[in-house]
């Protein structure tokens, strides 16, 4: 039997091209939903987003019950996660963007604006940049990736760091724990390299 994905519908922005790319990568089984009762059977979760921290977090923990069997099925009982951009960065603690925002606190880390270091570092980081892993992990390969980002997640552990892209210093570009990874880029804009990603995700065993 086929392993479903949960592809968590919180109004994100981004679900039909995430959607698509899981499809084009060799996903059976994508449930786009909103249902807490599916994420807490799904063999594997992902959370997507686009748009502003606070929005995206008041948006999530608005489905009556979806944080929660986020947390049991991912946290207590090891199903795979990862987290698209916003959903990436709602893993930390808080996002400071329009004032602050507590996160699901699953990464210690703050989300906070990108500070430009010169007049030649255009915010938002926007195109393709470079995804360099910090060290070995399953999920992540060198090589380029699309982002389209104006806050970066600030990692209070260093070895949660599991990639960076170089904008004008380095910014994390994925992190990750246990089961748990999330990335800054969007793979479902990524061509080969986010199909890649996509596909080792799915074949996951952490």
């Amino acid at each position: 039997m086929a392993e479903t994905i949960a592809l968590i519908d919180f109004g994100a922005g981004n679900l039909h091209s995430v959607h698509n790319a899981l499809m084009a990568a060799g996903a059976g089984n994508v449930a786009v939903t909103a249902d807490p009762a599916v994420v807490a059977r799904a063999d594997r979760i992902i959370l997507p987003g686009v748009g502003a921290f606070g929005a995206c977090r008041d948006a999530l923990v608005g489905i009556e019950g979806m944080v929660a069997a986020m947390e049991r099925r991912v946290s207590e009982e090891g199903a795979p996660f990862l987290g698209i951009c916003v959903g990436m960065q709602m893993l930390a603690d808080k996002g400071i963007e329009f004032g602050v925002h507590d996160g699901l606190g699953w990464i210690g880390g703050t989300v906070k604006a990108i500070e430009a270091t010169d007049d030649r570092i255009k915010i938002p980081h926007m195109g393709w940049n470079d995804v360099t892993p910090t060290e070995g992990h399953d999920l992540l390969e060198p090589g380029e990736a699309y982002y389209l980002h104006g806050y970066h997640f600030a990692v209070t552990d260093a070895g949660h760091v599991l990639a960076e892209t170089n904008h004008g210093g380095a910014l994390v570009s994925a992190v990750g724990r246990d089961n748990i990874v999330g990335v800054q880029f969007h793979p479902e804009k990524s061509q080969a390299y986010g199909l890649a990603f996509l596909n080792r995700f799915m074949e996951w065993k952490p």
